[in-house]
């Protein structure tokens, strides 16, 4: 047996968007239930994320620690943001994400998972890359700003990382599947060698290449 997610699409009778941000919105849709009654579900609309495990030369992480305002707490998380673009390509998001966090650039890109964040109340996907080949990159920092203005960068060793995770003590959802997935993804018969490239299809945010 194959465990695996399959598409489907219940029947939607009604839908509306109560709110609109900047960046997501609320969507209310009456969806028609398998024994035929009609119930609603609220959930936030959001244009996807890409995050990026970027692995040194010394089997260290590249972090960043920054406020997150609904948590009330500093997370220490791996570079991410949102695939701002419509059909943006995610590796060329994640490149720029990787510069504008952490002013770095890598030569080797994989994909190490594809996530859904809270598929009960968003449908937020993430696509999250593994980086290696690292250097310094070019010209000047990314002028940040808001929360981002705070945010401290460190590099931190693998076994560190899983660690602080199994022990309860780091909570960002991108760091904590991400670091997750590299070491069953080296545990695993064949190790990195076996992660897909990075223009592998995404068909929960479908792209051009």
């Amino acid at each position: 047996m194959r465990v695996q997610d399959t598409p489907e699409e219940w029947q939607v009778v009604a839908t509306a968007t109560p709110f609109k941000g900047n960046k997501t919105s609320v969507r209310t849709d009456d969806v028609v239930m398998p024994d035929g009654s009609v119930h609603r579900r609220d959930y936030q609309v959001h244009p996807g994320s890409v995050a990026v495990l970027a692995l040194d030369e010394e089997d260290r992480v590249v972090v960043l620690r920054q406020y997150r305002h609904p948590v009330r707490q500093k997370l220490w998380e791996i570079p991410a943001g949102l695939l701002d673009v419509p059909g943006e390509n995610p590796l060329h998001a994640a490149q720029r994400e990787l510069y504008e966090e952490a002013h770095v650039k890598a030569e080797d890109w994989r994909v190490l998972t594809d996530v859904y964040t809270t598929p009960g109340g968003c449908d937020e996907a993430v696509r999250i890359f593994l980086a290696r080949g690292l250097a310094e990159a070019e010209g000047e920092r990314f002028e940040v700003s808001e929360e981002e203005a705070d945010m401290e960068l460190a590099r931190v060793p693998v076994g560190e990382l899983v660690r602080g995770v199994l022990a309860g003590e780091l909570h960002n959802n991108c760091l904590v599947v991400g670091v997750l997935s590299l070491a069953a993804a080296r545990a695993a018969a064949g190790g990195l060698d076996t992660l897909r490239p990075a223009d592998a299809p995404w068909p929960a945010r479908p792209f051009e290449v």
